[in-house]
């Protein structure tokens, strides 16, 4: 079977697409993955073929904004977080429901008719890609790369949008444009109103991908907790990192900070031994070494957390951990700080009873084995001729 995979362009709608693209070409399909090409040679080490398709996230952002890139009154960049929440907002319908979709529709409906796969499988913040396939007439397939959202905001622009492309009665009017969607959100963690709206959808567990890399040796053979400290590719900066490694520092662990590009390690000031930063670690293996995490929210780092059974404290920065961090709090694996309630003091609070308190660490247990009894990819690549037929 010809499978094209689509994802758009930004580490958190690759990754989680990519373990998939992966069982499919293991089971002997012939598979192409396209997203931009930026991450093409992520793609290629992956054992994947790239095609090129859509603009990255941040470029439909800017895009949607105008074409003006946001900065500062110094002329330097501003980034998301820092962005009023009503503005970005207001961008990220644009964005995800009209400039994104119409990128990928014009970039995948070529590829389609050259590559002629017998299956679309597209992550769920990819819709462009379903659009060419409907217009196609090749049976497409939806995989989530986390909590499903209930903004209603997003799939108005959307429809409207596959209206102007010439494919709105190709599709259907549900959250998954009439398409199966395969779920790796466990079902403790995702809305409640989604699954109980009809979708036919099939449960698979997350599964962890990233560049590999080395630890230092003091993260893998160091002793004492290990608190492992992110705000992913999109959100973090120098000022929210400095406030939760100064919440850490009065307790007795070693703490791991990634900084991602968006944050020098540098700007972090001057940290003890005990405390170290990097731009960029092999997340999978740093969640086999930690204790708890401390992050962001957003929907890779959250499941993978969930995954590795570690208790978490979630900190929203932006859409996805204002889903996350309360439905994780909820299973009891997790923690949150909401805007003014985050401190350095707050945060060494909550993470004192992280690490202490035993609820929160068998709560995590308990979610990461429901994970664990969930399908696997090659299950679901098992399943895809129910898609085609």
């Amino acid at each position: 079977m010809k499978v094209l995979f689509a994802s758009l362009g930004n580490y958190g709608h690759v990754f989680p697409l990519v373990p998939l693209a992966q069982a499919a070409h293991a089971a002997g399909h012939e598979v192409w993955f396209a997203t931009n090409e930026q991450f093409h040679p992520i793609v290629e080490k992956a054992g994947l073929r790239p095609v090129t398709s859509g603009l990255t996230v941040p470029e439909a952002f800017i895009e949607a904004a105008g074409g003006q890139a946001f900065l500062d009154a110094n002329g330097g960049d501003v980034q998301a977080s820092d962005v009023p929440p009503e503005v970005l907002a207001a961008l990220a319908v644009k964005a995800f429901g009209s400039v994104l979709p119409r990128s990928v529709f014009a970039d995948l409906t070529p590829v389609i008719d050259s590559v002629r796969p017998d299956l679309v499988v597209y992550e769920s913040l990819n819709p462009g890609a379903a659009f060419a396939a409907a217009a196609a007439g090749v049976p497409a397939v939806s995989q989530s790369i986390g909590r499903v959202s209930s903004d209603p905001l997003i799939p108005q622009e959307l429809f409207a949008t596959a209206s102007d492309l010439g494919v709105a009665d190709k599709i259907g009017q549900d959250p998954t444009l009439g398409n199966p969607y395969i779920d790796i959100c466990p079902p403790a963690v995702q809305s409640q109103e989604f699954l109980a709206s009809g979708v036919q959808v099939i449960p698979q567990r997350p599964a962890s991908f990233s560049e590999p890399g080395e630890l230092p040796a003091s993260v893998t053979q160091g002793e004492g907790p290990l608190v492992y400290l992110s705000f992913g590719t999109v959100v973090g900066s120098a000022e929210r990192l400095r406030t939760v490694i100064d919440g850490l520092l009065p307790l007795d662990v070693r703490v791991l900070v990634a900084t991602s590009a968006l944050v020098d390690p540098v700007e972090l000031g001057e940290l003890p031994d005990r405390v170290v930063a990097l731009p960029w670690v092999p997340q999978p293996e740093v969640l086999r070494h930690a204790t708890a995490v401390v992050h962001h929210g957003g929907h890779g780092t959250t499941l993978a957390s969930l995954a590795a059974g570690l208790p978490q404290l979630i900190l929203p920065a932006e859409s996805d951990g204002f889903g996350n961090a309360p439905a994780v709090s909820a299973t009891g694996a997790g923690r949150l700080l909401l805007g003014e309630d985050v401190s350095a003091k707050a945060v060494e609070t909550e993470m004192r009873i992280l690490l202490t308190d035993g609820a929160h660490r068998e709560a995590a247990r308990r979610m990461a084995d429901e994970i664990a009894a969930l399908p696997g990819p090659a299950d679901t690549v098992a399943r895809f001729a129910e898609f085609v037929g």
